[in-house]
């Protein structure tokens, strides 16, 4: 996955994993996010936006995509450029998780009919998934900004407050390193 912690290394291998991700927004400028936790600790929890590791000779592009309906069931996006890249590292599950994630700009018509929706109803998740992914929701920048949990990466409603005000930057930004 899938998320910011939510799965790892298909093969095990050491090294960074390569993973997309998808700023997804609807037509009101609200971002989609998933709402993750520690498998058997649900109160360690945390929102990160969709996406996961690239398998086989996937490109970025295709996995952000996968990914997509994978976790969310949504497929009429508009795939926009690659906003932003960073490392980060962080225990999940047992493990640590080191990733090279590409986070990609995508837009949607899908309007949810319910602000949160339950993991219940998400399609693709993986065993792990399941375990560890309660639901996701949409959020305004203004709802991001003043939140007060944990969200991945750690600046996101700045960033989303950017992308907003002044739209994608000309190149990729990169992102300092989070380390957890």
């Amino acid at each position: 996955m899938s998320g910011d912690r939510a799965s790892g290394p298909e093969d095990g291998s050491a090294g960074l994993r390569r993973v997309a991700r998808v700023v997804l927004l609807d037509p009101q400028d609200r971002i989609l996010l998933l709402h993750g936790h520690e498998p058997d600790h649900p109160e360690d929890d945390w929102w990160f936006t969709p996406g996961g590791g690239l398998e086989g000779e996937e490109t970025h592009e295709e996995a952000a995509l996968r990914e997509l309906a994978e976790e969310t069931g949504i497929t009429d996006v508009e795939l926009g450029p690659v906003l932003w890249k960073r490392v980060c590292s962080f225990p999940f599950a047992g493990q640590r998780w080191d990733q090279d994630e590409w986070y990609f700009l995508a837009r949607t018509t899908h309007e949810a009919a319910a602000d949160v929706v339950a993991a219940t109803a998400m399609p693709g998740l993986t065993e792990l998934e399941r375990r560890s992914v309660a639901g996701l929701r949409w959020w305004t920048c203004g709802e991001l900004l003043a939140a007060h949990e944990t969200v991945y990466p750690t600046k996101l409603a700045g960033l989303l407050s950017a992308l907003l005000d002044e739209g994608p930057p000309g190149a990729p930004v990169v992102l300092d390193t989070e380390i957890v």
